[in-house]
């Protein structure tokens, strides 16, 4: 039986929060792969600089949410249950930009590799993913 020395081990506790972060990015990316209305990882093989930009900026904010979130908790359950929430309020900020903009459609712009709507979302994600770091601290 393992004692608990090993769970307290920094290498052990690294490779714990690296797979409990890399399936939580796995479910957000299907989570928003349901919630627009492009195939990302279509329009990526594509060659579509938009949605890779988008894309990206959504994989690094949740990547820098569950940063802060294991900096400042100590169990995985509250590790996994913060970086969720920031998640959340990630994929309520990219509706929100859709409602702010009534000018033009967000996800058809990035759809058609509108790289200047691709750029701002992914400022959004980044942006915001400091911002709700630091308010889950």
């Amino acid at each position: 039986m393992l004692g608990i020395d090993f769970w307290q081990n920094p290498l052990v506790q690294t490779a714990g929060y690296f797979s409990v972060a890399i399936l939580c990015i796995i479910l957000t990316m299907i989570v928003f792969e349901l919630v627009t209305k492009y195939n990302n990882w279509e329009e990526i093989q594509k060659g579509n600089i938009a949605v890779a930009m988008a894309t990206g900026g959504k994989i690094f904010g949740v990547a820098n949410i569950f940063k802060y979130s294991i900096e400042n908790h100590n169990s995985l359950p509250e590790i996994m249950g913060w970086g969720l929430y920031g998640f959340f309020l990630l994929v309520l900020a990219y509706f929100l930009f859709e409602f702010f903009t009534p000018k033009f459609n967000i996800d058809r712009e990035i759809e058609q590799d509108n790289r200047s709507v691709g750029f701002i979302s992914l400022s959004i994600s980044v942006g915001l993913s400091f911002v709700i770091g630091a308010s889950i601290s």
